[in-house]
């Protein structure tokens, strides 16, 4: 059994940066992948970021690469590093885990953990 914890969200104007953290607590096994999702009122849950919790290896969306950058502490934190924030951006940002998959951690139906989410908000 896997918790999440995310945290982080807040106000911030546009061009500002922001970091996320999600926090696990139980065994996180190395073949785990944390991901992050957002869903922005009105819209459907979107994949944002994942890491593999063995080894590293990330995905990103195409709306995120180069802004944003996953990584982890090898402990139980996962943070989501976000820079040039947009007012498309704003939404609930929530964590999840579940079994690596290489071409399928893009699925929130991939993940078995779901933690709470943290709002973000950008203003223009």
């Amino acid at each position: 059994q896997v918790q999440l914890v995310a945290s982080g969200g807040g106000l911030v104007q546009a061009g500002d940066s922001l970091r996320l953290t999600c926090t696990a607590s139980g065994v996180i096994s190395s073949n785990y992948a944390i991901g992050w999702f957002r869903q922005a009122p009105g819209k459907g849950r979107e994949f944002v970021a994942s890491v593999r919790w063995g080894g590293g290896a990330t995905n990103y969306a195409a709306s995120v690469k180069g802004r944003f950058m996953i990584s982890k502490d090898n402990i139980r934190n996962t943070y989501l590093q976000m820079n040039n924030l947009g007012p498309e951006d704003t939404a609930v940002y929530s964590c999840a885990a579940g079994t690596y998959s290489n071409a399928d951690m893009y699925d929130p139906r991939q993940y078995t953990y779901w933690g709470q989410g943290t709002q973000v908000t950008v203003s223009s």
